[in-house]
C-alpha cells in the first residue's frame, strides 16, 4: 500500500533562515495506539493507509511520505516574562501542509521526533503520558467548540525516555492551521531582520487573515485580527474553566488556536487565583490572569511589527496602542456574553452583569465546582445541592428566575440554552491522570479510550457516565500538573 498525502508546503518555500531542514529520527519499534480517523478523513487522508505499517512508520518518523518537506521551525519567546532569543522546534518536525476537504490549509507536525538544531541539549523525544494527555485535551477542546490544535495520531516508539525516571516513549502527530507564534515574529525582530518580519507577516496574512491584505495598512489589520482572535479565545477558555498554564509568547499562536497542552488543567472549585502548573511559581498564568497575559503577549507582537505599522515612530506607536486598547473591550464583550448564556440569557438587559458576577462570587465563597454549578442551573435543584449556604443561593435564584421570565422563550428556552453551552463533561484532572497512569504503567489503554469517548460528547447528558461528570474526591485531587519536556 502506497501512502498518499496531498502535501502543499507553503512555509517551506520561505527563506531558509525560517527553519532547519531535517529528517525525523527513526525509532526502534513503532506501534500505533490511537488514530483519529475522523480528522484523517477531514484532511483528505485515507485512514486505512495511516493505520498500515507504512502509515505507522510515517507517524513515528521512520519514513517521510512523498511530498513531505520536513523542517524544524525557528522561533524565540518570552518564557515567564524573560526573553529567550532562540527556542525553535526542539523536538518537533513539520512534515508539511495539506488542504483539507473543507478548503483549510493545515500543518502536519510530529512531536517527539528527535533532536533538531534547536534542541538546546534536550533529547528531542516525548513520553507516552504527555502525548496521550495532549490527545485527550486537544480533542476535548475541539468538541467543546474551542479553537485548538488537533491530534491525528499517537504512536509508541518501543524506546524509553528519561524524565526523572524511565518512561515509555511516544510520538504525537499534531495538526494546526499553522504553527506560527508570536515568538516566530520575535525571533526575527530580535535579529533586526526587518525583511523576514515582513515576509512572515505577508505569509500569515495570506494564510490566516486574507481580508487584511485589502486594508489601507494590511499589517495594522493583521494585528487587529490576531488581537480579536486571541480575545475571543481567552474568553472561551475562561467560560469552561480552562487554565493553559504556560502562556509564553512561543505558545501564543497567531491563528487564535490553543497550542501546547503541557501543564494545562481544568479548574474544579471556582477560584480566579487557581494555578496547577508546577513551574508557575508566582501564579503568572493563573486562571484569572489569562486575559491580562494575552494582552501582554499581543503587545510583544505589536513591538515586532512597529516598522510596518506607520510611516514614522510616532504613527506606528499610535497604531499599535490603538489596536492593543481594543483587546480589553473585545474580551469583555465575548466573556460577558458567554456568562449570560451560561445562566440561560440569550438577550442583554441592565443588571445582567451584576447577576453573573454575583453567581461567580457565590461559587468563590463556597468553593463550588465551576462545571457542575453551571451545568446544574438547567436543573436548579442539582445546583442547589452544591452550595453550603443555601440561603444565599436561594436569594440569587429568586433574582435569576425573575430575569428568566423576561427572556423571549422563558425558563424552558433558557434551560435548553444552558445545556448547549455548559458542558457536563470536561477533562477533569483526576480522570486524565488516572487514564494516563493505566496506559503508561499497565499498558492498559481502555480507560483512555473510554474517557476520550465521553469527552467527544461534552454536552450530552448521559446518566451512565455520571462518574465522569463529578468532581474529584478528597483523595483524587490533582494539585500540580507538569510540562511534558
Amino acid at each position: 500500500m502506497t501512502l498518499s498525502i496531498p502535501f502543499d508546503n507553503s512555509y517551506a518555500r520561505l527563506p531558509d533562515r525560517f527553519y532547519a531542514r531535517l529528517e525525523p529520527k527513526p525509532v526502534a519499534a513503532p506501534r500505533l495506539v490511537r488514530l483519529n480517523t475522523v480528522l484523517a478523513e477531514q484532511l483528505g487522508i485515507d485512514p486505512e493507509q495511516l493505520a498500515s505499517p507504512e502509515g505507522t512508520a510515517m507517524l513515528a518518523g521512520n519514513a517521510a511520505p512523498p511530498g513531505a518537506e520536513p523542517i524544524a521551525q525557528a522561533y524565540a519567546g518570552h518564557q515567564f516574562g524573560h526573553f529567550v532569543p532562540q527556542l525553535g522546534d526542539g523536538r518537533a518536525c513539520l512534515l508539511g501542509e495539506v488542504i483539507g476537504r473543507d478548503g483549510i490549509r493545515r500543518d502536519i507536525q510530529l512531536k517527539g521526533s528527535g533532536t533538531t538544531p534547536f534542541s538546546r541539549a534536550g533529547d528531542g523525544r516525548a513520553a507516552l503520558g504527555p502525548v496521550l494527555r495532549e490527545y485527550l485535551i486537544s480533542e476535548a477542546m475541539a468538541a467543546l467548540g474551542v479553537p485548538t490544535t488537533r491530534t491525528l495520531a499517537a504512536v509508541t516508539t518501543g524506546e524509553t525516555v528519561w524524565r526523572e525516571t524511565s518512561l515509555p516513549g511516544a510520538v504525537l502527530t499534531r495538526v494546526a492551521t499553522s504553527h506560527i507564534r508570536v515568538g516566530t515574529f520575535q525571533y526575527f525582530a530580535a535579529r533586526g531582520d526587518a525583511e523576514a518580519v515582513r515576509l512572515l507577516a505577508d505569509h500569515a496574512i495570506t494564510r490566516h487573515y486574507p481580508d487584511a491584505a485589502g486594508a489601507d495598512n494590511p499589517y495594522r489589520a493583521f494585528l487587529d485580527a490576531v488581537m480579536a482572535a486571541q480575545a475571543e479565545l481567552i474568553a472561551r477558555w475562561l467560560l469552561i474553566g480552562f487554565i493553559h498554564g504556560v502562556m509564553n509568547t512561543d505558545n501564543c499562536a497567531i491563528s487564535g488556536e490553543t497550542i501546547d497542552y503541557g501543564p494545562c488543567a481544568f479548574m474544579d472549585e471556582y477560584d480566579p487565583a487557581t494555578v496547577f502548573s508546577s513551574i508557575d511559581h508566582g501564579g503568572r498564568y493563573a486562571y484569572g490572569n489569562q486575559p491580562r497575559i494575552a494582552q501582554w503577549n499581543l503587545a510583544r507582537l505589536a513591538e515586532t511589527l512597529l516598522a510596518l505599522l506607520g510611516t514614522d515612530e510616532d504613527s506606528a506607536m499610535a497604531a499599535a496602542q490603538e489596536s492593543l486598547a481594543a483587546f480589553a473591550p473585545r474580551f469583555e464583550t465575548a466573556y460577558r456574553t458567554g456568562l449570560r448564556r451560561k445562566i440561560g440569557l440569550a438577550t442583554e438587559r441592565e443588571g445582567d452583569d451584576a447577576l453573573t458576577a454575583d453567581f461567580l462570587a457565590l461559587l468563590a465563597a463556597g468553593r463550588v465546582d465551576f462545571t457542575l454549578a453551571f451545568r446544574g442551573l438547567s436543573e436548579a435543584a442539582a445546583a442547589q445541592a452544591l452550595f453550603a449556604d443555601g440561603d444565599a443561593f436561594d436569594a440569587w435564584t429568586r433574582r435569576w428566575r425573575l430575569r428568566l421570565e423576561a427572556e423571549p422563550g422563558g425558563p424552558g428556552a433558557a434551560s435548553t440554552l444552558m445545556r448547549q453551552v455548559n458542558p457536563a463533561f470536561v477533562p477533569r484532572n483526576h480522570l486524565v491522570e488516572a487514564a494516563l497512569a493505566a496506559a503508561t504503567k499497565q499498558s492498559d489503554f481502555a480507560p483512555f479510550e473510554t474517557l476520550l469517548g465521553v469527552l467527544s460528547r461534552p454536552y450530552q447528558n448521559d446518566p451512565a457516565m455520571a462518574a465522569f461528570a463529578r468532581g474529584p474526591g478528597d483523595d483524587e485531587r490533582v494539585l500540580q500538573t507538569f510540562c511534558g519536556t
